[in-house]
């Protein structure tokens, strides 16, 4: 199948916004906070950037000689080893004015729990990253009666401004959303959008336009059931990107179980009153369609229920796995066995159950080497009662409990968490944690938890996480009903900002106001690999320090991430050495590389296998 999509800006010219620099070889001449077109220097099928037409009427973008600092950007600090964490809401000065509609009925249905996706894409080539938000709706209703609103894309203007764009690109779907996922499948160069929804799934092929057509039936997208959480990531080494979609439950929208609280009001249901579907792995055939093929590779395990969903290499072997986070049954691991089939072994290696051998309701998943090993932990959110647990990766050895031992069992006992980042939000050279949270339903006759939740923030400091949110800013000190959470550097000021969907209430754009240490920000352009890197892994020498990071696919819950990789080295302004591996077998060696810069790495400067 031809991905050539029906023109809808006619006579449109088109701007190219092409410039900056790239990394190769052992050179280091990057600038720091430099912006580069994720398009330099290529030649892709279809021009970059937006049109002309779709601005008409918008604030015009600042050129890049015309860049002027964003209100979030920061000096460096020399005592970063020990640095306050601090994130300030700019929605509403930002111009966006999302919010989600979980539907909220009298029946109380189960999908008004769970939904609240968000995905961050550069859709037009501009180098600013863009938002694509899910809306949810009335769950009674069809089509486009049942919408307060559509689901909605934001393009970033400057690092400062969004302008809602969603009529101008085409965006249609009047299903009930759920989750998104964000990848470049045929390697064009533009980003593609995967919406989950309680129906049929929606695959948005970007043209490059500024528009985006509606493929999934052409592609051989076949998912009309409730599907959550999606990933994209190269399954089979090919050098594209296949989708690994979580689905839920047995819903049927029309007969929607009926279930009753304690004092027989309707009430949202258990998922022990419910039966699991199937989750799907599409395999990209290179010409614009997929294949399910979950069931003949071994990416299918008994009662799914699944919510949130990894794709990286957990065992050290560079061979991309999957981690299916399960709500109230046990968690998947598909081992990939490298010869295009996966075995679960979760049970085995350890990251199945809690420590305590307690099946858990897991929603979202963080990721990240917190202890500095080499190999990726993993971190589950959970229900009341029921701590978040974390998981030490040991690789080949498999995974460890850690919860109890780092601190992180009693600050999570009372709350219900989804969405959730692991990374170093202030560089001062550790890992720390953002956890979204919020009930599925009132409880607090029944249970005494909190319906709202305030969200948390730990800090690691190599032994033990410490919670911090108190007095990271007063986003901190609400409550929300907290559902996705995605990072992205919007203000490209060299951190890691977030986005988080609340129901019912406008989505936060935590702009993070950290004061920081040095750091190394990592974008990638792969030529024999997929266009945005995912599955690379980086190691960062500073010293006697070493720090290994991956570009994942999938990780939080319903989100989608800009793909960079930052690595925060504290107060050292010593000189590293960068190792790139990337998913196709080419290796990369950057030596003398100083600190404190935005980097692109190219695929096609790496060696051969």
């Amino acid at each position: 199948m031809r991905l050539d999509c029906v023109p809808k800006l006619c006579g449109a010219a088109l701007l190219c916004l092409v410039g900056g620099v790239t990394l190769s070889g052992c050179s280091n001449s990057a600038a720091t906070g430099e912006r580069v077109s994720e398009t330099a220097g290529e030649t892709p099928s279809r021009p970059a950037g937006p049109s002309t037409q779709l601005s008409a009427g918008l604030p015009a973008p600042r050129r890049q000689a015309e860049r002027v600092p964003s209100p979030g950007a920061k000096e460096e600090t020399e005592g970063a080893a020990s640095v306050g964490l601090r994130f300030v809401d700019v929605h509403e000065e930002a111009g966006l004015n999302f919010v989600l509609d979980n539907g909220h009925s009298r029946a109380r249905l189960m999908v008004e729990s769970t939904v609240g996706g968000a995905g961050w894409l550069d859709y037009d080539g501009d180098g600013w990253w863009d938002l694509f938000l899910p809306q949810g709706g009335n769950p009674f209703t069809e089509g486009v009666e049942r919408r307060t609103s559509n689901d909605e894309l934001f393009r970033n203007l400057d690092g400062v401004r969004f302008a809602r764009v969603t009529e101008q690109a085409g965006i249609r779907d009047a299903d009930f959303g759920h989750g998104v996922s964000v990848g470049d499948f045929d390697d064009d160069g533009f980003d593609d959008v995967y919406v989950c929804n309680v129906g049929p799934d929606r695959l948005y092929h970007n043209c490059g336009d500024g528009t985006f057509q509606e493929i999934s039936a052409a592609a051989g997208i076949d998912n009309p059931v409730w599907s959550s959480s999606a990933a994209w990531g190269d399954l089979d080494a090919d050098g594209d990107l296949d989708l690994y979609v979580c689905n839920y439950l047995d819903y049927d929208p029309w007969h929607p179980i009926a279930c009753l609280s304690q004092d027989g009001q309707p009430g949202i249901c258990h998922p022990e009153e419910v039966d699991a579907v199937l989750n799907k792995c599409y395999l990209n055939q290179g010409d614009g369609t997929f294949r399910n093929i979950a069931d003949e590779r071994g990416l299918n395990g008994p009662d799914g229920k699944s919510l949130g969903v990894v794709i990286a290499d957990l065992n050290g072997d560079r061979r991309p796995d999957v981690y299916v986070a399960n709500d109230t049954t046990a968690n998947h691991l598909f081992v990939n066995l490298g010869d295009g089939r996966y075995e679960e072994r979760a049970i085995a290696l350890g990251c199945a159950i809690s420590g305590q051998g307690h099946y858990q309701a897991s929603m979202g998943i963080g990721f990240g080497d917190y202890d500095e090993n080499g190999y990726p932990d993993l971190y589950c959110t959970h229900f009341t009662k029921d701590s978040n647990t974390l998981y030490a990766n040991y690789g080949p050895a498999g995974f460890e409990d850690t919860t109890r031992k780092t601190d992180l069992h009693l600050p999570t006992l009372n709350y219900l968490a989804f969405g959730t980042v692991m990374a170093d939000f202030d560089y001062n050279g550790r890992q720390d944690l953002f956890v979204a949270n919020g009930h599925i339903d009132d409880w607090r006759k029944r249970s005494g938890d909190l319906w709202y939740m305030p969200p948390q923030l730990f800090t690691f400091n190599g032994m033990k996480w410490t919670e911090c949110g108190k007095s990271a800013g007063g986003y901190f000190e609400k409550e929300w009903l907290g559902r996705a959470v995605a990072s992205a550097d919007y203000d490209d000021d060299g951190d890691l900002d977030l986005l988080v969907a609340h129901q019912n209430a406008a989505a936060g754009l935590l702009r993070n106001d950290s004061a920081r240490g040095r750091f190394l920000k990592l974008r990638f352009l792969g030529t024999e690999s997929n266009r945005r890197g995912v599955g690379v892994q980086v190691t960062v020498t500073q010293g006697r320090r070493r720090l290994v990071q991956q570009l994942a696919g999938g990780t939080s819950y319903c989100a989608a991430h800009q793909p960079i990789l930052c690595f925060g080295l504290g107060t050292s302004a010593e000189p590293c050495r960068i190792t790139v591996e990337w998913p196709q077998g080419r290796r990369q060696e950057l030596v003398d590389v100083a600190v404190d810069q935005s980097l692109v790495l190219r695929e096609s400067d790496a060696q051969e296998p």
